[in-house]
């Protein structure tokens, strides 16, 4: 694979379970990435080592996700100026997953997270292949491709149901 463009944190390696989502979508497009755990809390050199030398290494996007208090995409955007996704994750010592959420979507002024929904990994992937499509018509085309197949997954489910009806869809 070629030189990443996107980085994929994580607060804890038990996240790899949603966070591989990501992984896959950007695998499935052929967009480079590199997956690694850095914590806010327990290893916050590494967090802002990782941020703050992101551009250089060629990273165009960072997707971070965290559970609990979640401070990792908030922190990371603090030390770069490049996009950071958000991915709240409801962890074992989650309140619901309100408290990730909250957490990652309530930035303040001047310190952007785009944020997805709580284990939305999946989008955050998308989301990432959608910033740096803006730019690469190569990538634009897998994206349309992709927006195709889901026109075509729901208009396959509409036609079934009506032509089975309802009970026996």
């Amino acid at each position: 694979m070629s030189k990443p463009v996107v980085g994929i944190i994580m607060g804890s390696q038990s996240d790899l379970k949603i966070m591989k989502e990501a992984a896959e979508f950007l695998e499935e497009l052929e967009v480079p990435f590199e997956l690694t755990v850095v914590s806010a809390h327990r290893t916050p050199q590494r967090m802002a080592d990782y941020a703050s030398s992101a551009r250089g290494r060629g990273l165009k996007v960072i997707i971070a996700g965290a559970g609990g208090a979640a401070h990792l995409p908030g922190m990371v955007a603090s030390f770069t100026t490049l996009p950071v996704i958000g991915v709240p994750i409801k962890s074992s010592n989650s309140i619901d997953g309100w408290d990730s959420v909250l957490s990652i979507l309530q930035m303040p002024s001047g310190v952007p997270v785009a944020t997805v929904a709580l284990n939305g990994a999946r989008n955050a992937g998308i989301l990432a292949a959608q910033i740096l499509g803006a730019e690469s018509k190569p990538l634009a085309k897998k994206l349309e491709a992709f927006k195709t197949s889901l026109r075509k997954k729901v208009e396959e489910s509409f036609r079934n149901i009506e032509k089975k009806g309802w009970k026996e869809a």
